[in-house]
């Protein structure tokens, strides 16, 4: 059949035109939602996606009045190329719950893609009563969402300041489910609580209730927390991505379930306490922030010795409590019973109801002269959670007994009150000889020593020695007056203690971050003069910029703390120790030099 090229040019030009109108309609841009179903039972899910056929921004999704968000927003994208054109999508689902029966409106969502602000048209939705076979079967997600829960369960909601709670992080499962694998998202911080974690070894199922229906659990993490301030303190949730094994109505080979395998997060929750105040009424003079219930002794490892022998005195504390968090009564000594700094130890261990053991701090006493001396009975006070009520607990006196050395004139054993410095002059029974009374003298030639280099240098040498004497005798009575310093010099001196236990237990990750927390925590005592239990990271940070430390140095300081925590429930290895332990060692000279 001949064409005329008349009628062979208006054919090209309206296929010219069909392109071009189909081209013009492929660029343009939509932005729509789709619903699973429009009718549905209040038992079933509904779901819903929002897609465009151009990327955007700021996607902002409606509120769902009359609706649970059981999963969602999920994000999906599809691009492909065909015949040099491109396709492209991008998809916002959600999985709806109805909360109520009754016809429910979705709103518009919105969304900006090159500038422009595209909205969806509103979709109407009918909840029926519960059906008895949904249309459709669950997805696997939403099985595995209704049969999984993660429960932190507190010990107590309204602890006092420094009393311990404990939480516990449990995985219920329904039978009807396998659980597969599991990893933590995001561990909680315990901001404004000092926390102990339990390690869990062994996951070990156990059979129990959940809201009435039986399920097996494991116990995942135990924290043992005792707050630091007072108030209302939030615990952060728990969140772990799960391995979920949902089964399916088809049937393998031999009629056995067919599973398939999902992943999905669930979160613990956010968990609130109440911390109360501790009561102002009989409260002592001398507490010193100890929360709990103990027993106190001060004993010595003898009470009769010479002088220039040693003996141990001991004060100890136990029980249980908060026994990291406050600091153990001194010792009160004659000046006649030489004292060197207390070596202080611990033997604890923490439970899911809080710490328990000992703590106690050893003195080195050496007496310098003969008699008695009194070691005086101290206080210590703490308040018993259970009662309610402060409890003093007093030492007995102990008398020390030097049966040989010299005597101290000046010594009073009779008063204990009486602690003088003074030392008398030792006498001898041979002082006094007979006197000669004849005597072989023989002159001194005065060229032998008067005028002499040497007659000059023992003259001048008491003149000289007088100044340095007197000095040196100021310097040594402001040294003994000084409590304060010589608080700060034990601090100091603990701080390079565990700083270099730090450094021996590189490559035990528990031993080293305790170590070095320990390390990190006399250190303050030593520069800020604070008590332990007033160890909030907020705290800190607050008294440090009060210092006008530099914010870098706080910061580093600050996270070395929180790597102190995080270590007890991630896995740490040991190049970050050493870096830890050299960061430690920076931050504390870069502060020293600072302050």
């Amino acid at each position: 059949m001949n064409i005329s090229v008349k009628h062979f040019v208006a054919l090209v030009t309206l296929l010219f035109f069909a392109l071009l109108s189909k081209a013009q309609d492929s660029d343009a841009i939509t932005f729509e939602a789709k619903l699973s179903k429009d009718q549905l039972g209040i038992n079933e899910r509904l779901r819903i996606d929002f897609s465009m056929n151009k990327d955007g921004d700021n996607f902002n999704p409606p509120n769902f009045d009359g609706f649970n968000v059981v999963m969602g927003p999920s994000q999906s994208i599809k691009s492909s190329w065909v015949n040099g054109v491109r396709s492209y999508s991008k998809t916002y689902s959600y999985i709806l719950m109805p909360t109520a029966r009754g016809k429910f409106t979705i709103n518009q969502a919105t969304i900006i893609i090159d500038g422009k602000t595209y909205k969806s048209l509103t979709q109407e939705v009918e909840i029926t009563a519960a059906v008895e076979r949904p249309g459709e079967e669950a997805s696997a997600d939403a099985v595995a969402d209704d049969n999984l829960h993660l429960v932190a369960e507190v010990s107590k909601s309204g602890p006092y300041l420094n009393e311990a709670i404990s939480v516990v992080y449990k995985l219920y499962v329904s039978p009807s489910i396998n659980v597969s694998n599991f990893r933590a998202l995001d561990n909680p911080k315990y901001n404004d609580f000092w926390s102990q974690e339990m390690p869990v070894t062994k996951y070990s199922v156990q059979n129990g209730l959940y809201e009435g229906k039986s399920y097996r659990y494991v116990i995942l993490k135990r924290v043992v927390l005792y707050p630091q301030k007072t108030g209302e303190l939030e615990i952060e949730p728990l969140s772990l991505e799960v391995t979920v094994d949902v089964p399916t109505n088809k049937r393998d080979f031999f009629g056995g379930k067919v599973y398939t395998s999902t992943n999905i997060t669930v979160s613990a929750g956010q968990r609130n306490i109440n911390v109360k105040e501790l009561p102002t009424e009989g409260k002592p003079e001398n507490f010193g922030g100890a929360v709990g219930k103990f027993n106190f002794s001060v004993t010595t490892t003898k009470t009769q010795l010479n002088a220039s022998e040693s003996l141990q005195a001991k004060v100890e504390v136990s029980g249980k409590g908060n026994l990291k968090l406050f600091q153990l009564p001194e010792l009160s000594l004659p000046s006649a019973l030489e004292v060197y700094e207390p070596e202080f130890n611990e033997g604890i261990r923490t439970t899911t109801e809080g710490m328990e053991g000992t703590v106690s701090n050893n003195y080195t006493i050496v007496p310098s002269f003969k008699g008695k001396y009194p070691i005086p009975g101290i206080t210590f006070s703490y308040f018993d959670p259970e009662t309610e009520k402060y409890r003093s607990l007093n030492s007995t006196e102990i008398m020390v007994n030097v049966i040989e050395g010299p005597n101290s004139g000046s010594a009073n054993t009779s008063n204990p009150s009486s602690y003088s410095s003074q030392k008398s002059v030792v006498t001898a029974s041979d002082q006094f000889h007979f006197i000669k009374t004849r005597a072989h003298l023989k002159a001194i030639t005065t060229e032998s020593f008067f005028g002499s280099s040497s007659f000059y240098m023992w003259f001048l040498l008491p003149m000289l020695l007088i100044p340095i004497a007197i000095i040196f005798g100021k310097k040594r009575e402001a040294i003994g007056s000084d409590l304060a310093g010589r608080r700060i010099k034990k601090a100091n001196k603990l701080a390079r203690k565990y700083l270099s236990a730090a450094k021996k237990t590189l490559g035990n990750k528990d031993a080293f971050y305790i170590a070095l927390e320990k390390a990190l925590h006399n250190y303050l005592k030593a520069k800020l003069k604070i008590e332990t239990s007033e160890f909030s990271k907020d705290k800190i940070e607050e008294l440090l910029a009060q210092k006008q430390i530099e914010k870098g140095s706080i910061q580093d300081f600050i996270s070395l703390l929180k790597n102190c925590e995080l270590a007890r429930y991630s896995p740490f290895s040991e190049v970050q120790m050493q870096e830890d332990y050299n960061k430690a060692s920076e931050v504390i000279s870069q502060m020293d030099k600072q302050l």
